[in-house]
């Protein structure tokens, strides 16, 4: 087999490898990569560009580790020796330019889209903003509607086109809140309130999940988030008020006991400051420890 046919066959090699990873990553569901709200659809615009601009640098280094390993073989015998060189302006400008230049644009990019995609800023809509209250038990999701007067375990239901301000967190070890479709994830403290604004653009259930290990019952921490339009939206609070199951500090004390797998469940809910209750009680415990 001469030389040109093997070179051939490693560039084949090379270019079906990188045809078959671009066709998975577009023909698979991946979720991060298939949007369906504003803020995830900037995410992954930021995915692909930054992406795309390190691949400036990576790319060419693999075709350079291959090109050199076959030009300056053992068996090459037209390769030119040349031990006493070792400058050239053209080549250090290229290897120390241009990945400086790649840094600035990822450094703007990603500057400006820190800032337009910061969780705790409200997204301007012609919707008014709903807030749901979250909180990260072991190992389950309760999620408030403060104006609604209910609450669910591991079920959440919004309209679309509407932005959702969400107040997350923690009555159990460090937990991560995330919808993948939706935008990214942001943790979930013990005595601690995050916030995050997310929005729907269109009707779908969407899966939810823990983003961060948090135990035994890990991986049975999902939930669904289904947006809808107001009209079913509507509708479904009305049934919900109606369950018999009713949201008391009782309630909430047993609901707040670790167990796995967590079926979705529907209350009715009274108490307005349980969320302000669950995230003070750590700090009375902090404040009475510095004593």
């Amino acid at each position: 087999m001469s030389d040109k046919t093997k070179l051939t066959i490693i560039f084949l090699i090379f270019l079906s490898v990188a045809v078959l990873s671009f066709l998975f990553l577009f023909t698979n569901d991946i979720a991060v990569l298939n949007p369906k709200g504003m803020i995830a659809t900037k995410q992954r615009s930021l995915l692909v560009i930054s992406t795309f601009l390190m691949l400036l640098v990576v790319l060419p280094v693999f075709v350079m580790t291959f090109v050199i390993a076959w030009r300056y073989r053992a068996s090459n015998k037209k390769a030119r020796y040349e031990p006493n060189w070792d400058y050239s302006l053209l080549a250090e400008s290229v290897w120390w330019g241009v990945p400086c230049l790649i840094i600035v644009a990822l450094g703007i990019v990603n500057w400006k889209a820190c800032h337009e995609l910061d969780p705790f800023r409200p997204i301007a809509a012609k919707e008014k903003q709903m807030t749901i209250q979250v909180i990260a038990l072991d190992w389950k999701w309760l999620f408030l509607y403060p104006e609604q007067k209910i609450a669910t375990v591991n079920y959440v239901q919004f309209p679309e086109q509407t932005p959702i301000h969400f107040e997350i967190t923690a009555d159990a070890p460090m937990n991560s809140f995330w919808i993948p479709q939706l935008g990214g994830q942001i943790y979930a403290m013990a005595g601690m309130r995050s916030e995050l604004h997310l929005i729907a653009d269109e009707p779908g259930s969407y899966r939810g999940s823990s983003a961060n290990i948090s135990g035994e019952g890990f991986s049975g921490m999902t939930f669904t988030a289904k947006a809808t339009s107001q009209e079913e939206f509507d509708r479904w609070v009305e049934l919900a008020r109606g369950s018999k199951s009713v949201l008391s500090v009782a309630a909430y004390h047993e609901l707040a006991e670790p167990s796995e797998y967590n079926p979705v469940e529907v209350y009715r809910w009274d108490e307005e400051d349980l969320f302000d209750q669950i995230m003070m009680q750590y700090m009375e415990m902090g404040s009475d420890a510095s004593k």
